[in-house]
């Protein structure tokens, strides 16, 4: 099947073909996980996006997001911890708020980019059908992209829908967005990126964090900006832009996901604690992430 997939172009570039979607069906292919396709195709480069449900069904972004209110995760999930998942519940009540959003019309997302699913071009499909896995587990849609800057993410779900987009990030996330250095290659640098994220009905609920060892948060009304970018972090603020999560519980934040998958790993007691019971029960039987 990985051998069809990379031949379906046939020398035709994307300009001219794009592959929104492929499901292998019948008993020739029971062994085939479609989940696994839908990462293929965004990592041999023949569609920008793909999605599956939770039920793994594979589903074609386009019909999936139409007349949707979107609200997007980024994140690794290796593994979801209570502050990852507190963080998306935290926002889609916040997001559920929002003129013209509903439970009806709202579909939520944990997005996985390319970066975030391997070093360079390599990707490990054994850990990533971990994540997956787990994912589905929660009963969450799960959507790959190759969109590494946010803005791209937000041009491309603005393509499919027209209702507000939402998206979920930490505090140090936001930090990144407003690094110059991701922009160098637009021309009109960090405020061309910022005029495709924010022209439509985009809000980012943002999570706080801890500082070091200590009791101080680091939150969206302390965040250190560059002097010369202040005005604007300010203008996004006072318009609604950048919405600070105030409930998600203060333990949770002392949670980090890659020293709980050092613990998995290594078979360090106590890490149940800090994920979900499903998560916890799913990674022991499974044994995922190479658990000890």
């Amino acid at each position: 099947p990985e051998v069809l997939l990379a031949s379906l172009l046939d020398g035709l570039s994307t300009d001219l073909l794009e592959i929104d979607l492929i499901d292998f069906q019948g008993a020739a292919f029971k062994a085939v996980d479609n989940r696994l396709m839908a990462l293929r195709l965004v990592q041999h480069g023949l569609s920008s996006a793909a999605m599956f449900r939770a039920d793994g069904m594979v589903v074609q972004p386009a019909d999936a997001l139409y007349r949707k209110a979107v609200l997007v995760e980024r994140s690794r999930f290796r593994p979801p911890t209570h502050l990852t998942m507190e963080l998306l519940d935290s926002a889609t009540r916040e997001f559920s708020k929002e003129p013209e959003v509903s439970a009806e019309n709202t579909l939520v997302l944990s997005e996985m980019t390319l970066h975030n699913l391997g070093e360079g071009d390599e990707i490990d499909a054994a850990d990533f059908l971990c994540r997956v896995d787990i994912l589905c587990a929660l009963g969450k849609n799960v959507i790959i992209t190759d969109y590494g800057e946010f803005y791209r993410l937000a041009q491309y779900l603005f393509s499919l829908t027209h209702q507000p987009v939402g998206v979920a990030l930490g505090v140090t996330t936001l930090a990144e967005i407003f690094n110059e250095e991701h922009y160098r290659h637009l021309e009109g640098g960090i405020l061309e990126s910022f005029g495709r994220m924010f022209r439509q009905r985009l809000h980012l609920y943002v999570c706080p964090a801890c500082q070091g060892e200590t009791d101080a948060l680091q939150t969206v009304h302390n965040l250190e900006i560059q002097p010369h970018l202040k005005h604007l972090y300010t203008h996004l603020q006072e318009n609604g832009c950048i919405r600070e999560l105030t409930d998600i519980r203060r333990e949770h934040l002392l949670i980090h996901s890659h020293a709980v998958l050092e613990s998995i790993r290594g078979g360090e007691a106590g890490w149940e604690a800090m994920v979900p019971e499903t998560v916890a029960q799913l990674i022991r039987e499974k044994r995922l992430f190479k658990c000890a």
